[in-house]
């Protein structure tokens, strides 16, 4: 399959006056395309900072990440926005939906930012909706749709610009526990499709829905591994 991502080295330094404050103390990690991974740890193990890494929101203070053979590492703020755009569909735990659009318009509105035009917009955003098997609320604003079809919004709409990799940050942390299986089983199909799929959780049956488990303990990999139990999802697109 060939490497989506490698990182080398990564490390991740804040500064609270002169105090240095290292997050991240040199991870290496490969991911190759269409790996279904979860990244775990609990809180101040470094996850959510591997999360802006990986994301391209934010840069390592030093160390290597090569995504889909480009070098980010050193990438200035405008170009990693471009290949934040082109190459990471995001899904995070509070949605970020537009609350004055409708569903379709949400989901359209990453492919608005690109410069494409209206009716080829709206052709794509309709596929993806249909997708996540929302076709039917396509037309509602975001406080007509329970957390589930908001979750399934935000997934289409990281799906609409052909991203290689999915990156999802605890999306299911607001939901209950049916709807949460309801989400992960897209997420099943989604790898299945071909997607890259990172999904950001400190949820132990959630995580076992992927293939490959790294777990981040004190800003380094303690532990990666395969998943020998993996959640079968029920459905399929």
């Amino acid at each position: 399959m060939g490497n989506i991502i490698h990182l080398e080295d990564i490390r991740k330094s804040y500064y609270m006056g002169h105090q240095e404050l290292e997050v991240l103390k040199g991870i290496s990690l490969d991911i190759n395309k269409n790996e279904y991974v979860a990244l775990m740890g609990p809180s101040g193990s470094g996850k959510s900072t591997l999360m802006n890494i990986l994301g391209c929101l934010d840069s390592p203070t030093s160390g290597k990440y090569i995504l889909n053979n480009h070098d980010v590492s050193q990438m200035t703020d405008n170009d990693l926005a471009e290949v934040r755009n082109q190459e990471i569909g995001f899904v995070f735990q509070q949605f970020h939906l537009l609350p004055r659009l409708t569903a379709l318009e949400n989901v359209a509105l990453p492919l608005l930012y690109a410069g494409m035009g209206r009716k080829l917009r709206m052709e794509k955003a309709k596929h993806v909706i249909e997708m996540v098997n929302l076709t039917d609320r396509s037309n509602h604003k975001p406080n007509e749709l329970s957390g589930g079809q908001c979750q399934r919004v935000a997934i289409a709409r990281a799906l609409v610009n052909d991203p290689s990799i999915i990156l999802a940050d605890e999306p299911t942390g607001n939901l209950d526990t049916k709807t949460s299986n309801e989400i992960m089983d897209i997420f099943g199909d989604i790898h299945q499709n071909g997607n890259t799929v990172i999904l950001v959780t400190h949820e132990e049956d959630i995580a076992h829905y992927a293939h490959r488990v790294v777990r981040l303990r004190d800003g380094m990999v303690e532990t990666d591994r395969k998943n020998e139990k993996i959640r079968e999802h029920q459905q399929g697109l």
